[in-house]
């Protein structure tokens, strides 16, 4: 057994050795090269290299697209199509869990969850998605796993012979209603650890932090008991394998991690249900915890700004603020096409999600799809800076692709891609 002191929080485990490889990737202070061998699809790219056929009209000069084409070009899709299906699966509800009186968690109304299990695969359902949350599983103390929630949900789901996607969080999810009450935290060791140390959240200007997710910036840093984030991650992800290997393939085909807040591969620059923000504000960069703020100067040094790294952009506007009129997603000398542009993009938690699932991709009878999610960050996008886009992380604007580099890393894992 070993004991570590952390911001004044005793975490008693047991000490256990691995090597752990993983390697952080930011791109503060550049501009993501676009590869390209990566090209947006248009419609007119398609109409020049003649999927759609086009006949010269008789009545003027003008050509309009063949109905017998278009008729033919459906009438083959469908034929080829007509065999095959696209699986489906049901979330379960979030609500789905709560504790008992001694303060356990158990199954909320398992009878009627029995039966709407039922009438799903009746009706052609081919799964179930489930919230697998480190929050529940590593609950009380670090190491302490608890599956016995998970076992007797997915024991339930495969006797009714539907298949699981299992999405790993390492999330909360009390901010996801207006209330902020329920739902799950994060672990409550690592919540306490947060009491004494609010810089292991992101943060924003106004020095507002919530407790949903780990900062990027304590990735690499020893602060939860002696582990890092990453490791913490990695060690739940090794508990998860270990305990539901015999039913990788057959019951589980698909696994989610989770990279950020709400499971998804960005920042909280929109934060839910605490007031800061409605839609369809533009948000906040979130980069103001002093661990990001520390890669934040190095990263400036090394690029000969060291100025850069004092603060994030002042001209950025608020949560609630619109495109226009805010001079950093304007085209001017300090906005967004400046190089004072400060955008960052991490794959240490794919890449051990990949690491540790190898063996089990390709491989047949035990095959399973690794998934990670992105945000479906739509709004603002007919502006030229897309600034809700750039708040939340993704460096895409008019005049650069920010999804082409994420393309590239979940390609690199093998990874299949989740738009929420």
């Amino acid at each position: 057994m070993g004991t570590v002191e952390n911001g004044g929080v005793a975490c008693n485990y047991k000490l256990r050795r691995r090597s752990y490889y993983g390697i952080r990737e930011l791109g503060l202070l550049e501009k993501p090269k676009i590869p390209s061998n990566l090209r947006t699809v248009s419609m007119i790219s398609l109409l020049r290299n003649g999927l759609y056929t086009r006949r010269p009209s008789l009545a003027r000069n003008a050509c309009i697209l063949s109905m017998d084409a278009r008729e033919k070009s459906r009438s083959t899709i469908l034929e080829s199509s007509r065999h095959k299906r696209v699986p489906v699966y049901v979330m379960m509800p979030v609500d789905a869990f709560g504790f008992d009186t001694s303060g356990n968690l158990r199954i909320r109304k398992l009878k009627a969850l029995t039966i709407s299990l039922k009438a799903l695969k009746l009706a052609g359902v081919h799964g179930i998605g489930v919230e697998v949350w480190w929050g529940i599983v590593e609950r009380f103390s670090p190491f302490a796993y608890n599956w016995s929630l998970y076992e007797e949900l997915f024991q339930l789901i495969s006797q009714l012979g539907l298949k699981l996607h299992v999405d790993l969080s390492f999330h909360s999810n009390r901010h996801a209603s207006s209330s902020g009450s329920g739902g799950v935290s994060l672990p409550l060791w690592i919540l306490e650890i947060g009491e004494h140390n609010k810089d292991i959240y992101y943060r924003d200007q106004h020095g507002f932090s919530n407790d949903d997710y780990l900062t990027l910036g304590v990735d690499q840093l020893p602060l939860f008991c002696g582990r890092t984030a990453l490791q913490c991650y990695e060690d739940y992800l090794f508990s998860f394998v270990n305990k539901f290997e015999s039913l990788f393939g057959s019951v589980i085909e698909e696994i989610s991690v989770g990279l950020g807040p709400s499971g998804e591969l960005r920042y909280p620059a929109h934060p839910f249900g605490d007031g800061r923000w409605k839609f369809p504000g533009i948000g906040e960069f979130q980069c103001y915890d002093k661990y990001m703020m520390e890669d934040l100067r190095m990263a400036a040094s090394q690029v000969g700004k060291p100025q850069w790294g004092e603060k994030g952009p002042q001209n950025a506007g608020y949560y609630n603020s619109l495109p226009s009129g805010v001079p950093f997603f304007e085209e001017g000398e300090e906005g967004f096409l400046s190089d004072y542009g400060r955008f960052f993009l991490v794959d240490a938690i794919l890449a051990k999600a990949a690491n540790i699932l190898k063996k089990y991709q390709g491989n047949e009878g035990t095959t399973v799809i690794l998934v990670a999610k992105i945000g479906g960050i739509y709004w603002s996008y007919h502006t030229v800076s897309h600034p809700a886009e750039l708040t939340a992380g993704y460096y895409n604007t008019a005049f650069q692709d920010g999804y082409d580099p994420v393309a590239l890393m979940l390609s690199r894992h093998g990874a299949a891609l989740h738009i929420s």
